[in-house]
């Protein structure tokens, strides 16, 4: 970990020509605001260290938006495995692996938030407008971005730095896409249920949709429980839930699409498979009214971080750019594509066989989508970060579109742990959205 001094730098502006011919202008925004700045956290051996809020999980602007704002959220707070704990001291680190699935949150009172940010190209910066701190439905009472009670999927056991377990809540959520609406409300995806939740205007947590087995872990959740996602949801691997959202132009659909393939049947299954799955959500009633097979690239072809796991590339973002028009973004720790997609021609599976536990061998289990009959989403790449802009900063979480079309990409800074900082780029002429997206 870094001290506070290093997490923010100077206000920078640069603007590169990626060299190919995928050529597109991309400009860097930092910040050095203090509504991002978080207290000194005392550690049990005496030392202090400093995290910084980390706003970029996921954002969105509203065509209504003025050109330069955008909707961020942050996750669920700095946390940690017991494996990437050690800087918090030993004694941390042995209290955490005496625990099941351990997690230390060194900071468990954070409220997970949204952020309205401003961003002014011309000084190469950006800053916090508003935050909203999500709450419960009926008593306001803050949210926690710890684990849920949940039975019939995995979970962690989460720790603060005395190693006392903390307590699970059916309001707790970790907060990882988001969209809103013209009523001012927000949608935001989460990956521990994996659930969506409808927000108010002013942070109150409405609604939840989450996988038709789970609803008794949220019966004593305040938010009113809609078990309409399929159950096989709960198979999710751990951390690997809905990071990504996006919303049709005309607000009657919401896309949300898993992390990684599910862990169906089992967590090896899981590590292999390339087939994850998009859902195309009626907003109103929260029905599933479409699901489709997006296959993840090879491990090998992001270039900055290549590797032979098939579970390092993840899928962190959704963007509409049209009426069942797509933008997804796809990951490793340090290299970021956009691949465009489209509904149209790809298998819909929904209430088929591939949405039954039962089914063996499962859709997880083959790879090759030709012998399983479906026709996954086909894929145009759009970016590329090691192809095409190689200073951009790892974990790219969010994507926008400004009022002039430009593209937005925001990363998820896991609130400085790693001493890294937050930074958004201006990407001009690299997809083409329907005006209906960004602008009125």
């Amino acid at each position: 970990m870094r001290h506070l001094s290093t997490l923010f730098l100077p206000s920078i502006v640069l603007t590169l020509i990626a060299s190919s011919a995928h050529a597109a202008e991309v400009q860097v925004l930092t910040t050095s605001d203090p509504k991002l700045v978080t207290a000194p956290i005392t550690l049990p051996n005496g030392k202090t260290v400093n995290y910084s809020v980390g706003p970029g999980s996921g954002a969105f602007r509203h065509p209504s938006d003025p050109v330069d704002v955008i909707w961020t959220v942050g996750d669920r707070g700095p946390n940690m495995t017991c494996d990437e704990a050690g800087s918090l001291g030993a004694d941390v680190v042995t209290a955490c692996e005496k625990l099941k699935s351990g997690r230390v949150y060194p900071s468990p009172g954070y409220t997970p938030s949204i952020y309205k940010l401003q961003l002014d190209r011309k000084a190469g910066t950006f800053s916090v407008l508003e935050v909203i701190p999500l709450k419960t439905a009926k008593s306001g009472k803050p949210i926690a971005g710890l684990l849920n009670p949940q039975t019939v999927s995995t979970r962690d056991t989460g720790m603060n730095l005395a190693g006392e377990p903390l307590p699970y809540g059916p309001d707790n959520l970790d907060l990882e896409g988001i969209v809103r609406l013209a009523d001012g409300s927000f949608w935001i995806s989460e990956e521990m249920g994996p659930s969506l939740a409808l927000i108010s205007s002013d942070g109150r947590v409405l609604k939840r949709l989450v996988p038709a087995n789970a609803a008794a872990d949220y019966k004593d959740a305040e938010a009113e429980i809609v078990p309409s996602l399929p159950a096989i949801l709960s198979k999710r691997q751990g951390n690997r839930g809905f990071e990504s959202l996006a919303i049709s132009p005309d607000e009657r659909f919401l896309y949300a699409i898993m992390q990684n393939p599910l862990a169906n049947p089992d967590a090896k299954t899981y590590r292999n498979a390339k087939n994850a799955r998009l859902f195309k959500i009626e907003r109103e009633s929260g029905k599933v009214v479409g699901e489709y097979v997006y296959q993840l690239d090879d491990p090998r072809s992001f270039g900055a971080d290549p590797s032979d796991k098939q579970n390092d590339p993840r899928i962190s973002e959704l963007l509409a750019l049209g009426p069942d028009r797509l933008l997804v973004l796809e990951r490793t720790e340090k290299t970021t594509k956009l691949h465009e997609v489209a509904l149209a021609g790809a298998t819909d599976i929904l209430g088929g066989k591939w949405d039954d536990v039962a089914t063996s061998p499962s859709l997880e289990s083959e790879n090759d989508a030709g012998k399983l009959g479906i026709v996954p989403l086909k894929k145009e790449l759009r970016f590329d970060t090691f192809r095409d802009f190689k200073p951009a900063p790892e974990k790219i979480e969010g994507m926008a579109l400004l009022g002039d079309g430009s593209l937005v990409l925001i990363n998820d800074n896991d609130f400085g742990i790693r001493g890294d900082v937050t930074k958004i780029l201006i990407l001009k002429d690299v997809v083409k959205a329907d005006p209906a997206t960004f602008r009125k």
